[in-house]
């Protein structure tokens, strides 16, 4: 069963407009959040094989949060600049391309990106939040994945109480 984790990038900052915006790092709320949400991935007792992220600084550092909380290796984060602001597709193909091995992933990206994959793999919801998750699960091979054939795990959010 392969476990595909969608995580959109922890709050951003915005207090440094000179910084370009690939180089925005987290705000405070993004250093709380991130975190947070690593160890609510590590309480399901997620450990995944591999962990991708889009280069951009707030992204990147989402990530090894993340893989911090999972006691992931830092071996384990893949930086792949075409995630940037990547399309549902482009994600999609990054999926595909997962050698077989690879059981559970994370990907770590942007809007509207996420968004669209959220809604590829059958989400309704309106907004993926800033360290949102949306994660489900799938029978088929990589090189066979299709985002209508996923089963919804679950939704998580850092202001979600549960």
């Amino acid at each position: 069963m392969k476990k595909i984790i969608l995580i959109r990038h922890a709050k951003s900052a915005w207090n440094q407009p000179s910084l370009v915006d690939h180089d925005r790092p987290l705000a405070p709320r993004g250093l709380n959040a991130a975190p947070e949400m690593g160890k609510r991935l590590a309480k399901k007792g997620i450990h995944p094989d591999r962990i991708i992220t889009s280069t951009a600084e707030r992204a990147r550092s989402t990530a090894q949060f993340i893989a911090a909380e999972l006691n992931a290796t830092e071996n384990s984060i893949w930086l792949v600049k075409e995630l940037y602001h990547a399309t549902a597709q482009t994600l999609i193909s990054t999926l595909k391309n997962l050698p077989e091995s690879v059981q559970t992933v994370i990907l770590v990206g942007h809007n509207p990106g996420m968004n669209e994959l959220v809604y590829h793999l059958g989400g309704r919801i309106e907004n993926l939040p800033t360290a949102g998750v949306f994660a489900v699960k799938s029978t088929a091979q990589w090189k066979d994945f299709n985002p209508k054939q996923v089963d919804f795990w679950f939704l998580d959010f850092p202001k979600n109480r549960n």
